[in-house]
């Protein structure tokens, strides 16, 4: 390895299954944030269409409950996740508005609070001082928006990409309790149902946990045990609706 740490003595990282690129966490992000999406798609939906065929035999109602459901969570996530992102792009476009105005009318202060970061960073004064005067010749804005607001001003989030991805991954979950409650015949519907959405979620539960890099037990559990409570407390309210003629 050599004297920074930086590598081996070939140029290798030293632990390279390791992720050290940045656009890599934020990919890592996208996919757990779509395997959170496709988790409530199956667990909405599921708990919906249970519910319904808890009350009913009838497949077009089942359907048409399944189909309203997936469409109105989709909108839902979609909207949602659109107007959050959205918040938050106008919130860190502020931010670099504000320091690139800074950077411009006080570039000495700027470049003292940087060399202070780095130096609370635990560099001496003295290599503090000359990294940040090599970052602020190399990108002064981008050094301090990365810095001091932990942002990256050529890559904030996408709005449109966000709730597109919302969308997508809460529908893809939302076909398979639809699925599995129609293909089977009557009597194994809900049956049938409660297995391939428990497995799913068990699935789902995993992903996201490893991705993180969490216990995958510990998340396979929750979201098995919030999916189960579900569709039971769903199915008893089809039941007694079925019972009383709701």
């Amino acid at each position: 390895m050599d004297d920074t740490g930086a590598g081996t003595a070939d140029g290798a990282l030293p632990h390279p299954h390791e992720p050290h690129d940045e656009g890599l966490a934020a990919r890592l992000n996208w996919l757990r944030a779509g395997v959170l999406g496709a988790n409530d798609g199956i667990v909405s939906t599921a708990g919906l269409v249970v519910g319904v065929a808890a009350a009913s035999t009838d497949s077009s109602a089942i359907l048409t409950a399944g189909v309203a459901g997936l469409a109105a969570g989709a909108i839902s996530m979609a909207v949602g996740e659109y107007v959050s992102v959205s918040t938050q792009r106008d919130s860190e476009r502020a931010l670099l508005s504000k320091e690139k105005r800074e950077l411009a009318e006080e570039p000495e202060y700027e470049l003292a609070e940087l060399t202070q970061i780095y130096r609370a960073k635990g560099l001496s004064a003295e290599t503090a001082r000359q990294v940040a005067q090599e970052l602020t010749a190399h990108d002064a804005f981008a050094a301090h928006a990365e810095a001091e607001l932990g942002l990256d001003p050529h890559e904030l989030t996408n709005p449109w990409q966000a709730a597109l991805s919302s969308a997508v991954s809460f529908t893809i979950g939302a076909i398979l309790p639809i699925l599995a409650i129609l293909l089977p015949p009557t009597q194994w519907r809900i049956p049938v149902c409660f297995a391939a959405v428990l497995v799913a979620l068990a699935l789902t539960g995993s992903v996201s946990a490893r991705l993180g890099g969490s216990n995958p037990r510990r998340a396979v559990l929750r979201v098995v045990i919030g999916g189960a409570l579900a569709m039971a407390v769903t199915y008893g309210i089809g039941q007694l609706a079925g019972v009383s003629g709701l």
